[in-house]
């Protein structure tokens, strides 16, 4: 929402007072506008190594898919930034590094922040949110992507929760690809012999009880569906699915089941629907092929890869990665949009969000960086939905769903 988008035309005023219209009659100009008036919220955007410095500056337009100067182009108010950190051995070696990764991670969304003090403010409470926003200041929310670092015993964890509330986080990830300490992941690592899920444990029923203490919201992306289960059994409050997609649209281990997406609803919480090509739709095999060709030519072939490899090397590969896509068949913004559908007459209007899984593999044709967000509401509006609609789906519900979980804290 833009403080300075105040002037609606005709057509846009009768959109939002009367029942959804055709796309089609509106201008570009008209759907920017109702794109400027919305609060539009990504609840998961990932940051790379070296943020906040000369390697990656968010400050200025650069080759990652949201920086600051793309937030302001695409009208996309506010994102959660992520801490990540990848799932690894469950030894006090592992619990330690992990520590440490997620240090980094957390230190460079504070340099971000310290850097752009006039561009970008971080919230903690959805009042705050709206605060900046209308201030005409970008959002920087803080996400936990993957709960392995916060310890090993219910005191370590206790403790752990009780800092990173107080540095703003507002969600937690149980898990990420592969078990660890508190449950099961929706992707089992076949390198560590790890079975089916076998649901949260003592420890994650610890890690609930915390996060509902200190008022942060329980994420059940990247985790299995007994342990997605057992958490919403276990929470006193609503949880979120922050970056996940739906299985009955395009079947994958990261696709929620209509009876997740009608747990998540009865907990009163939301999941926010994710633009990752391949959790979307099958993907064309000719970019299959040419993407590993790519990625063995630039040794780029696990997430450690990523994470060590230089500016220049990176940059080659999204130069390239975008000219594979533009030469073959690529996942549509469409294509997305028909699971946000799907999760909206399941689950309903009041419990469905967006994410773009942005700088984490994620992104679609006609949604493939922060810019691009304009698109999505104009094909929202196509398929009928109305302002009202629009206002819950790009952030009114995770807004909701964060005061409530925040109304019940009892630290």
């Amino acid at each position: 929402m833009r403080p300075t988008a105040r002037l609606f035309t005709a057509s846009v005023l009768a959109l939002i007072a009367g029942p959804a219209i055709s796309q089609t009659a509106l201008s570009d100009a008209d759907v920017m506008a109702i794109h400027d008036r919305l609060l539009t919220i990504d609840s998961h955007v990932d940051i790379g190594s070296g943020y906040g410095t000369k390697r990656l500056d968010p400050g200025v337009i650069n080759d990652a898919q949201v920086d600051l100067p793309s937030m302001r182009i695409g009208g996309l108010d506010a994102g959660f930034f992520v801490v990540y950190t990848p799932q690894g051995a469950l030894t006090e070696e592992g619990y330690a590094g992990a520590a440490l990764a997620a240090e980094e991670g957390y230190r460079g969304i504070l340099r971000m922040l310290r850097a752009n003090p006039h561009q970008i403010g971080l919230a903690t409470t959805a009042d705050e949110v709206e605060a900046l926003n209308a201030d005409g200041k970008l959002v920087a929310l803080i996400g936990i992507e993957n709960a392995y670092p916060l310890g090993s015993t219910p005191e370590e964890v206790a403790e752990a929760m009780t800092l990173w509330a107080n540095r703003g986080a507002t969600y937690v990830s149980l898990t990420h690809f592969g078990h660890n300490q508190f449950g099961g992941s929706s992707n089992p690592s076949s390198a560590r012999g790890e079975g089916e899920d076998p649901g949260l444990t003592e420890l994650g029923r610890a890690l609930i009880e915390s996060l509902n203490r200190n008022g942060v919201m329980v994420d059940v992306s990247h985790v299995g569906p007994q342990t997605t289960a057992d958490a919403i059994a276990a929470s006193r409050v609503p949880v979120i699915a922050s970056h996940s997609t739906v299985a009955a649209v395009h079947d994958n281990p990261r696709g929620l089941t209509d009876a997740q997406l009608e747990a998540i609803r009865d907990s009163g919480g939301v999941a926010q629907i994710t633009a990752f090509r391949s959790y979307i739709a099958e993907l064309d095999p000719q970019v299959v092929a040419a993407t590993g060709i790519l990625r063995d030519r630039l040794g780029l072939n696990s997430g450690a890869d990523f994470r060590a490899a230089s500016p220049e090397t990176l940059a080659e590969y999204r130069r390239e990665i975008a000219r594979i896509r533009e030469t073959f068949e690529d996942v549509t913004l469409a294509q997305y949009l028909d699971h946000v559908d799907h999760a909206v007459q399941v689950a309903g209007i009041d419990h469905v969000g967006l994410s773009g899984d942005f700088d984490g593999g994620g992104g679609v044709a006609g949604w493939d960086n922060a810019a691009d967000s304009p698109n999505v509401t104009a094909a929202l509006l196509e398929r009928g939905y109305s302002v009202e609609d629009l206002a819950k789906i790009w952030g009114g519900n995770l807004l909701r769903v964060l005061r409530e979980v925040q109304a019940h804290t009892t630290q």
